[in-house]
């Protein structure tokens, strides 16, 4: 493996530890004197500081939905999406496992009483969202973020300001999102938590987890179709 790529693949088991570490364990930890807003703002934010860090590095995807409409856009290549996916799913996993650690030694009920920022519906889902209603949700959600990620970094106006851009739409959609289904738009960020809230005994996250793996690549699919339409009718 070339030193660049793996640096490239570092950077991004480090973004998407800090996003789910960050953002779930807000959820987890702190959700009820937060809030929705406050939540939402923790996942903003964490992209916003990450792409001041592995932006040069590895563009900051942190996710593998973006990194699928970057793929479909023909911005990464095979290869690295593939090394790119690896990287993002055991960045999630490890801070699923890390933020795990620190709730078992604080005084907070256990992994099982804070559920870890998992996403889920019906059951799991505040609002008691179906499983018709969650696949809805995820896939808007993701188009509109994938698409935020892909038009602000394609225009040499907008690049040097696109982690911000792409911080405050994770931060906007989340707004909406977590009341339904927790707010995935991230395959990594999603299964991270249910793995580890299964291995500590509760599997119910990780059996709705497919939705969050599927539903948010079919929405960064949807959003790369659309960008590249608009592309073809302003060229």
């Amino acid at each position: 493996m070339e030193a660049s790529s793996l640096k490239k693949y570092a950077a991004e088991a480090l973004g998407t530890f800090t996003l789910t570490f960050f953002g779930c364990g807000s959820a987890a930890v702190a959700g009820a004197a937060l809030g929705n807003l406050g939540i939402a703002f923790a996942f903003g934010l964490s992209i916003i500081a990450m792409a001041f860090v592995i932006g040069d590095v590895s563009g900051c995807h942190i996710n593998p939905a973006v990194s699928l409409g970057l793929l479909l856009d023909k911005r990464l290549s095979q290869k690295e999406f593939i090394g790119y996916w690896f990287a993002q799913f055991a960045g999630a996993i490890v801070a699923a496992a890390a933020l795990a650690l620190v709730i078992d030694l604080a005084d907070l009920g256990g992994v099982l009483a804070t559920g870890l920022g998992c996403n889920g519906y019906g059951e799991l889902s505040s609002t008691g969202l179906t499983a018709v209603g969650a696949v809805i949700v995820e896939v808007i959600l993701t188009c509109v973020f994938v698409l935020s990620v892909l038009g602000s970094t394609a225009n040499e106006k907008t690049a040097p300001y696109a982690g911000i851009i792409i911080g405050l739409t994770l931060a906007f959609v989340h707004i909406m999102g977590i009341p339904l289904t927790g707010t995935s738009v991230n395959p990594a960020r999603s299964f991270g938590p249910a793995l580890v809230m299964a291995l500590c005994g509760d599997a119910a996250a990780m059996g709705q987890v497919w939705v969050f793996i599927a539903v948010p690549l079919a929405g960064a699919a949807l959003a790369a179709g659309i960008f590249s339409f608009f592309k073809k009718k302003t060229a």
